[in-house]
């Protein structure tokens, strides 16, 4: 018997429209489609009026079992479709580990590229496109996601986040907290009615999105750390940082505040001030 195939499809973030020829004839000549929500793939599937053999779900919930179960009716010659709700599987969406299971089975694993959020937010976002890190989804605690912006301070390359609507807000200050006043875009509803771009420093997106909630689906482009060129000694940090606290900022704030201007990590400043002070 000849083994069948994976095929990774892409589909429309928003607009049904954004569908190519292509797409729906490997949905519709596939033995199952594998889809996050069926609910939401027999709509666009409705939509451009094509009949599929068999749906199933493949999400997180399930992920580990039923990538076993689809390497199995892969083995056995069946082409297996991937989807996910929206955009690229694989990216932030479910569908490595049925990929790696069918590399490491032998398996043939194809792609029928289409849209992706993140590099459509990158391309309408202004900001420079060639060299960029895709970082999807922040940690959803402060502490997690402090840290892990901290790790990409001195990124040269521009950033892109997904992010969701009830933690855009959050992510902005710390993502100016951390960056300070970078040139960032927040992108919204891509493709959608609603769609829209926010342009401006982190700090004026931060209060944008105080001002007025961004709503739906969230890409967050952030330009990357401008280029050091001179190295600040510890007996520097320190002194700048207490010269801010003798004018009454908190010692977090005066650490921060010269990190942010001296492009160092807050730790950097913190160990200064104590090796000044022993």
């Amino acid at each position: 018997m000849t083994a069948g195939k994976l095929i990774l499809c892409a589909t429309p973030i928003g607009n049904l429209e954004d569908v190519t020829q292509r797409s729906l004839r490997v949905l519709g000549e596939a033995d199952v489609v594998a889809c996050e929500d069926t609910r939401r793939t027999r709509k666009l599937l409705s939509h451009h009026g094509v009949q599929t053999r068999r749906l199933v779900v493949y999400n997180e919930g399930n992920e580990r079992r039923r990538a076993h179960e689809l390497v199995q009716k892969i083995a056995g010659g069946d082409t297996v479709v991937l989807v996910t709700d929206a955009g690229m599987p694989g990216l932030s969406d479910p569908g490595y580990r049925l990929v790696r299971a069918c590399v490491g089975a032998g398996l043939s694993v194809e792609v029928v590229p289409g849209p992706t959020a993140g590099i459509s937010a990158l391309a309408i976002s202004g900001l420079p496109p060639a060299r960029f890190v895709f970082e999807g989804f922040l940690p959803r605690k402060s502490g997690d996601r402090r840290r892990r912006l901290e790790e990409l301070r001195d990124e040269e390359r521009t950033l892109v986040f997904y992010e969701s609507p009830h933690r855009a807000l959050e992510s902005l200050t710390d993502m100016f907290e951390v960056f300070g006043p970078r040139p960032a875009a927040l992108v919204r509803e891509l493709t959608k009615m609603h769609e829209e771009v926010r342009r401006g420093t982190l700090e004026e997106l931060r209060d944008g999105a105080h001002e007025v909630p961004p709503r739906g689906e969230i890409v967050l482009v952030v330009g990357g750390a401008l280029r050091r060129h001179r190295t600040f000694e510890p007996t520097e940090l320190a002194a700048g940082a207490r010269e801010l606290m003798e004018q009454g900022l908190t010692r977090r704030d005066a650490m921060q505040q010269v990190a942010r201007q001296a492009g160092v990590s807050k730790r950097v400043v913190f160990d200064a001030l104590v090796d000044k002070d022993a």
